[in-house]
């Protein structure tokens, strides 16, 4: 009996250790934000860092928010959550071509700005992620600098800095290799009897 507890537990934990993470910062710069009352969105931002591989063109980050449900794009404001938010390698450095990140913001997105001592104005874009599986996957804050003229609808994008969380290949080979050995002490139960 007491074998049988043990496995049930051992059975529940070894899932909720497969989700055990590790993280990827990523950091773009460049590209075009534009926005209105219908959101924001950022094309044409190279991809210049890629967890440990850096290069000056290791491929693309663009994303869509939704709608502002306060404020503006001008003065600052309150996104809905939705969009896309997409990270695309070009097979440089070590960094996987293609899509390498496809995604939403899972909850409203902060556009805020900051007016600083010497009269520009500083917005950054704060909001959190979840991966096309509905997992949290970090976070993306981007930053742009506007001079002293306020947002007009289109501006470049200064710096970009994303987290992704990953899951852990060694988990995911430990959950499997558990699974195995659980079914493995289940199979011979069965047949001893």
């Amino acid at each position: 009996m007491r074998r049988v507890i043990l496995l049930a537990v051992l059975a529940m934990a070894l899932p909720l250790m497969a989700w055990a993470d590790s993280s990827i910062d990523v950091s773009n710069a460049g590209g075009t934000i534009t926005g209105n009352s219908a959101g924001l969105s950022l094309t044409g931002s190279t991809l210049f860092k890629f967890g440990s591989a850096v290069g000056s063109n290791l491929g693309s980050v663009s994303f869509t928010t939704g709608a502002f449900i306060s404020g503006d794009a001008q003065m600052g404001g309150t996104l809905a959550a939705g969009g896309t938010f997409t990270i695309t390698g070009n097979g440089t450095n070590g960094v996987p071509n293609g899509v390498i990140f496809s995604g939403t913001f899972s909850d409203v997105v902060k556009w805020d700005v900051t007016t600083l001592a010497n009269g520009t104005h500083f917005y950054t874009l704060k909001g959190p992620l979840v991966d096309s599986s509905g997992r949290v996957a970090g976070t993306s804050q981007l930053s742009i600098n506007t001079g002293k003229g306020f947002f007009n609808g289109e501006t470049g994008l200064s710096s970009g800095d994303t987290n992704l969380s990953v899951p852990e290949p060694g988990t995911l080979g430990l959950l499997g290799t558990g699974l195995v050995g659980v079914a493995g002490l289940m199979r011979r139960k069965l047949f001893v009897k």
